[in-house]
């Protein structure tokens, strides 16, 4: 595991024990970190274990990408294949079919210093936002940017593609194993990532790569990419994923990993507009919500009227600086004005929103 070794202190991902909302909001919104005590809390933590789950829930049947196997199908081509992309364990009604408690006394609750995730106002309507990971050593998710407002794996996913979420931001729990990460931040003042290709509308970006090709091929580029950002996150250990960030991962040794999405308050102008502007690219709702963003906003209107205003206010602001920006570019005469426009575009969730509006 070469590219897991000797990362480069700049790169480092920031370690913590434990973080509180009140720096969370203040400091730690928009950055990956590791904690490294929260999910030791966690009966799930000290119960679970390939072999436990296997005893309890042997016939239960999960998804492995486009396939549907009772876990212990599932665990025993975990053990034996030799596929240079393996399947990878990736269901999102695990809770349902374990019956599991996800509160403060149950199996597992998330981190506090997380906070509100303000799609819960949804309810029973919100988009799937938790999700059960099992994998062998090697297998992960490779380069994808997933436009939507849910992470969800998809067949193409096991040939080369790199992750971000543009609309919620994510953390994800070890639970047994380790995994290595390593991200970056997008935007209009980011390149994608080496080997990372995007379309003219931002909606396709894929690289034709498994993970290990990347790796060998790009990784050394990556490591020396400014905004890199590398970590392993441990067992017992939860990393935060920023919306908007790019991430590739990949299994150290066979682990057990639980994973949600979330929407915290500093991020809800991002997730207004990305409702509001790209609705064809927006999935994981059910077929009773055909409109998400008339959807969120009522809901938002009834419990949080006030911070509904303040988000859409901020909003407004982005969206202005980013039309002042594009007048300023179409104004500009020659290449010069031709190649600043084609790298700019008008999407949402991107990590330096604010430091592009002047």
């Amino acid at each position: 595991m070469y590219y897991s070794t000797n990362i480069p202190s700049a790169n480092a991902i920031p370690r913590f024990s434990n973080l509180n909302a009140t720096d969370f909001k203040s400091n730690w919104a928009d950055k990956p970190f590791i904690l490294t005590e929260p999910v030791r809390q966690w009966p799930s933590f000290r119960k679970w274990s390939i072999d436990t789950l296997l005893e309890k829930y042997g016939d239960t049947v999960f998804r492995a990408e486009a396939v549907d196997w009772p876990l212990q199908i599932y665990t025993k081509y975990m053990s034996n294949n030799e596929d240079e992309s393996p399947l990878y364990l990736f269901d999102c009604s695990f809770v349902e079919k374990m019956d599991l408690k996800v509160r403060s006394d149950g199996d597992y609750w998330p981190p506090e210093c997380f906070g509100e995730d303000l799609f819960d106002v949804l309810g029973e309507q919100r988009p799937d936002r938790r999700w059960l990971i099992l994998g062998g050593a090697g297998s992960g998710s490779s380069y994808h940017k997933d436009p939507n407002a849910t992470r969800r794996v998809f067949p193409a996913d096991r040939y080369g593609h790199m992750w971000t979420n543009n609309l919620a931001s994510a953390w994800n729990a070890v639970l047994r194993g380790s995994k290595y990460w390593i991200m970056f931040p997008s935007g209009p003042s980011h390149p994608a990532p080496p080997g990372v290709y995007v379309s003219e509308d931002q909606s396709e970006v894929t690289s034709p790569l498994s993970i290990a090709e990347w790796l060998l091929n790009f990784h050394a580029e990556a490591r020396k990419s400014p905004g890199c950002m590398e970590g392993i996150c441990n067992e017992g250990e939860v990393l935060h994923v920023p919306s908007g960030w790019w991430h590739l991962v990949v299994n150290l040794s066979p682990s057990i990993a639980i994973t949600q999405n979330f929407v915290p308050e500093t991020h809800l102008a991002n997730a207004l507009g990305f409702l509001r502007d790209k609705p064809e690219q927006v999935s994981g709702f059910g077929n009773d919500v055909k409109d998400p963003y008339s959807l969120f906003t009522a809901k938002l209107r009834e419990t949080h009227p006030a911070l509904l205003e303040r988000g859409l206010a901020e909003l407004e602001r982005l969206q202005l600086g980013k039309k002042r920006k594009w007048d300023e570019l179409v104004g500009m005469n020659g290449a010069e004005g031709a190649k600043l426009s084609k790298d700019f575009c008008f999407g949402f969730g991107d990590n330096d929103d604010d430091a592009e509006v002047p």
